[in-house]
């Protein structure tokens, strides 16, 4: 996916639901801080924004995004990208991600913004998860240098669930001893 692409999911999904600030939780919020020039390809390569909003307790705005914008829409078919309706509840964060949040707002949007997660508090969320797309994603963007170990570790600190915690700080932990400083990266070892 491009900026201009979830720029366009923003402005759809803002005025389906009626609503200017759309939270987009998954890896697409990480185009609120880069653009897919600045990324690697395995961290745009997704075509789905999981959108939600705020105040959208009952999911209704929600399920309005998915049932108009969502997988095998006409506006999937038609643009060849989607925006799933998610529950806030979907992601687990670190404490005081809202306050973190990066803002997504441009002409394209049409007035909307989007409320971007991130992108430490992103990758914890999705190491949480750890399904392998997600493992991949925490890879790239580390191996890009976009994010810093230790801040993840610091960010994981700040989970709810001692679980998440060392789930995300033994993952951060095997990658450093792998990839870490003085060890060849990827583009050096080809």
């Amino acid at each position: 996916m491009k900026r201009d692409q979830l720029e366009h999911v923003l402005r759809a999904a803002s005025q389906i639901a009626g609503d200017p600030n759309v939270l987009i939780l998954g890896s697409q919020s990480i185009l609120g801080t880069f653009t897919e020039n600045e990324l690697p390809e395995k961290a745009h390569a997704s075509i789905e924004v999981d959108v939600t909003f705020f105040d959208d307790y009952e999911n209704d705005k929600s399920d309005l995004v998915d049932m108009y914008l969502g997988e095998d829409s006409q506006f999937h078919a038609t643009f060849g990208y989607y925006a799933q309706g998610v529950n806030v509840e979907v992601a687990t964060l670190p404490v005081g991600w809202r306050g973190r949040v990066v803002v997504l707002t441009s002409p394209a949007t049409n007035g909307a913004s989007g409320h971007c997660l991130e992108p430490h508090d992103l990758v914890v969320a999705k190491l949480v998860a750890g399904r392998m797309k997600d493992l991949e994603f925490a890879d790239a963007l580390l191996h890009a240098e976009l994010i810093a170990p230790d801040t993840l570790v610091a960010r994981a600190q700040m989970l709810e669930q001692p679980f998440d915690t060392r789930r995300v700080t033994d993952w951060v932990a095997g990658w450093t001893a792998k990839h870490g400083p003085g060890k060849p990266t990827a583009s050096q070892t080809r």
